[in-house]
């Protein structure tokens, strides 16, 4: 029988009680495994992510099975390469403690544990978002969060700001659509949203999209199916995630990119950077590269899932950014939460750490356990051959700019024909439940909105907004 231990391996004789002077008495300071277990106890949480708080996460790998080396240079996209990662799945706007099933888009965030360094690709179940510029972005989520009079969530808010920002018209039919509740986190696809760089070994530039479809085919629910298991079940997504791969249901998706030259951005007759709109198929078809398989649960789910820590600022050699204004702020707001979250060393716990050799002049603060093993030198340039230096082979081919520094107006304010191509391709089932679920939502806003709202949806379609008035009963 194995011994039970305080964290420091001593060994403990009885957990079941204090040490008192007397069997009436007061508690004894002396007693100081009681004391560890109180003061444990009042640290074992630590802040919740501000926004994808609920979700669940598993291990797996990423398999390439096509050559698109013509596109890039990075080796975990290379033909034949197996990669070994992570993925946490999650719910935007909930807190920790909320339901899984809830009307939302999902996080599809993956930590690629690459031969170059860790690649993270964090994204949604959604191809676009709400806004384009990441200057809104604390407002959007504040209307996304609790009221601070009331502490409740507030529809009204969210529509007033959807309303007046009619970028968001494409997520916002995306997210009432049937596909607004996913069924459960294997039954949905992932995006990397943003557009990236794909750079091969010429030192050319390419843009590029990630997919990845689900080979389990999708499933959503409705409000009521969705109300009915949320009241038998808050966790149904971890659930129905975890259960899947205990028995040996791997989820699967197919791996998919859609790429653009550097100089073809002008094709799509859009800004290509714009988070609110995707790229055609017709004009970049999608391309097959491979296949991500998910086949292990994690053993501690705080560790594991709740310290996970992802940032689009992690990148290798062979993929980097674009200027999209969401995807710039991003590379900083990510790793800065996860500083104060979990602490500045984050990396060195074992689900975010690199599996590749890693060699950095950082050293120290709170909680460093790393060796340090860059010999003499502890700084850099430096005189010294066994210290890591820098390597200018990996530097990446000059992005043109141009203009002035200002506050710039989005480039178009066509927030219609997108949102329109996508109710057009909707069967009147799936048309009837978006009016269905866009009525539901708007329970408790203000006329006034609701009439800005529906000004909008006339721009899209006379039949969108007779389905929303329809279902509103106006």
């Amino acid at each position: 029988m194995k011994k039970l231990t305080n964290d420091f391996g001593n060994i403990i004789a009885d957990n079941q009680n204090s040490l008192s002077a007397g069997a009436k008495g007061p508690l004894l300071m002396q007693d100081y495994i009681l004391l560890e277990k109180l003061a444990h106890q009042n640290r074992e949480r630590i802040p919740e992510r501000t926004v994808h708080a609920k979700g669940s996460g598993a291990y797996g790998e990423l398999k390439i099975t096509k050559d698109i080396s013509q596109y890039t240079k990075a080796k975990v996209l290379q033909l034949g390469e197996n990669t070994p990662l992570f993925i946490r799945f999650s719910t935007v706007a909930g807190e920790a403690g909320a339901a899984d099933a809830e009307r939302d888009v999902r996080g599809f965030a993956i930590k690629f544990y690459t031969k170059e360094g860790n690649w993270d690709l964090v994204g949604n179940n959604t191809p676009t978002f709400f806004i384009r510029d990441a200057y809104k972005f604390p407002d959007f989520i504040h209307t996304q969060k609790r009221d601070p009079r009331t502490h409740l969530r507030s529809n009204n808010a969210a529509w007033d700001f959807w309303s007046l920002c009619p970028e968001s018209l494409h997520q916002v039919t995306i997210l009432m659509s049937d596909r607004g509740i996913p069924a459960s986190y294997r039954h949905m696809h992932g995006f990397g949203s943003h557009t990236y760089s794909l750079i091969n070994d010429k030192n050319e530039r390419f843009w590029v999209k990630f997919h990845f479809k689900t080979k389990q085919g999708i499933k959503n629910l409705t409000n009521e199916e969705a109300a009915n298991l949320i009241a038998n079940d808050r966790e149904s997504h971890q659930r129905d995630l975890y259960e899947a791969i205990e028995k040996g249901d791997f989820p699967k998706w197919t791996f998919q990119i859609q790429v653009l030259k550097e100089d073809e951005a002008e094709k799509l007759g859009f800004n290509p950077f714009d988070l609110t709109k995707v790229w055609p198929h017709s004009i970049v078809p999608l391309i097959e590269v491979g296949e991500l398989v998910l086949n292990k649960n994690v053993q501690n789910y705080f560790n594991e899932v709740e310290q996970a820590a992802f940032s689009p600022s992690n990148i290798v050699p062979g993929i980097s950014f674009s200027p999209d204004k969401m995807l710039q702020a991003r590379i900083f707001s990510y790793p800065d939460a996860h500083r104060y979250r979990i602490g500045t060393n984050y990396h060195l716990l074992p689900v975010n750490r690199a599996k590749s050799e890693v060699n950095t002049y950082n050293v120290a603060g709170a909680m460093n356990f790393d060796t340090y093993k860059n010999g003499l030198a502890y700084y850099e340039p430096n005189s010294y051959d066994d210290s890591p230096k820098e390597d200018k082979n990996y530097l990446e081919p000059d992005l043109a700019l141009e203009g002035n520094a200002q506050r710039y107006a989005p480039l178009d304010n066509d927030f219609y024909t997108q949102p329109r191509a996508l109710f057009d391709i909707m069967n009147q089932d799936q048309k009837e439940q978006l009016f269905k679920n866009i009525a539901a939502s708007m329970s408790g806003v203000d006329k006034k909105i609701i009439a800005r709202a529906l000004s909008h949806f006339e721009k899209i379609s006379s039949e969108y907004a007779n389905g929303v008035k329809k279902a509103l009963k106006m």
